[in-house]
């Protein structure tokens, strides 16, 4: 992988995501208090926060702790290799640092799928162009997929993951719930990215944990581009502490299965078609959708719809009984 000899400017494109109540809030300030915010695909109920040592807070992260995080990471995502795990502040910021280490390319992203994908290779300067599937992809130097597709759930199997000539990533931000063999991280092919979310399963977005499992050349390159000190210290102590947590997980996991049961019959006896998902969060059809958005916003419900398919409407899982309740009630009204 060779820099690029100059970062472009960013483009002007700038992809929506959910998570943000600011806006929502300032379009219906009659709302009932508190908002639940079914816009993203994050865990409601998140990892218990530990108390921590007074050195993750105080101290630069060490290497120590570095390698203690990246054991946990490798036993979860079942990888040989320690130096195959690259740790991150987020995936996102694997996602803007891959594009800026390849040479101009012709990338081929299969979607429509999580915007900043297209956004950050198109920002490097590449040739980008979205496929419907990878038999569209033939061509490309480069291949991007999501696997399981966020907002749709499709999910490629693993065996059809053929690496193109150049290089191919493969963002699993939801793929920690489903069967291991679902993922490529424990049998990497050559010249492949796989890209591992923390903050998503465990409730912790805002902590910032990614990684990403590659080989050799280009994990070095990766932690070049990321500099020292990526990974803050209370994160790398709550990472290491979530990843080894296996009850925790597998009571997670149950629950999750169930809630997400629970809310396709509530959308189904609300007229909604259950288009797919994954265990995080249900993508859903609608006649009208933006009735449906305008409803459940004036009842403090925030949920995600989209440009690219304006007949669907994303929602994330209510985080207790209540949440649930008021959903029924207000899909009801």
């Amino acid at each position: 992988m060779n820099a690029l000899p100059n970062t472009r400017a960013a483009t002007g494109k700038r992809a929506e995501h959910g998570g943000d109540l600011a806006a929502v809030r300032r379009r219906f300030p009659d709302a009932p208090l508190p908002w639940i915010d079914l816009s993203t695909g994050i865990n409601p109920v998140p990892y218990p926060v530990p108390q921590l040592p007074a050195e993750a807070w105080t101290r630069l992260p060490s290497s120590a702790q570095e390698q203690a995080l990246l054991a946990a990471a490798a036993r979860r995502y079942r990888v040989a290799n320690t130096a195959s795990i690259v740790p991150s502040p987020g995936t996102q910021a694997l996602i803007q640092a891959i594009p800026r280490l390849v040479t101009k390319s012709r990338v081929a992203i299969v979607g429509p799928t999580y915007e900043e994908h297209e956004i950050c290779w198109r920002r490097q300067g590449h040739e980008v162009s979205a496929v419907g599937s990878l038999d569209g992809a033939a061509d490309a130097e480069v291949v991007v997929i999501v696997n399981p597709d966020n907002p749709t759930g499709r999910l490629v199997p693993a065996g059809r993951l053929v690496p193109p000539a150049k290089l191919l990533v493969v963002d699993e931000a939801f793929i920690d719930l489903l069967a291991p063999a679902a993922s490529l991280a424990a049998d990497l092919p050559p010249r492949t990215i796989v890209l591992r979310s923390f903050g998503k399963t465990y409730g912790l977005a805002g902590l910032r944990l990614g990684f990403a499992v590659t080989n050799g050349e280009i994990a070095d390159a990766l932690r070049g581009e990321l500099g020292p000190w990526a990974v803050s210290g209370p994160a790398l102590e709550i990472g290491r502490r979530a990843l080894e947590d296996d009850s925790w997980l597998q009571a997670t996991a149950t629950r999750l299965t169930e809630d997400r049961l629970r809310l396709d019959r509530i959308l189904e006896d609300a007229g909604f078609t259950i288009l797919g998902g994954t265990p995080l969060f249900c993508l859903a059809g609608h006649a009208d959708v933006p009735a449906m958005a305008e409803r459940l916003g004036r009842h403090g419900i925030h949920v995600r719809s989209f440009r690219q398919r304006p007949g669907a409407m994303r929602f994330g899982l209510p985080g207790n009984a209540d949440e649930f309740l008021r959903l029924t009630a207000a899909l009801a009204a």
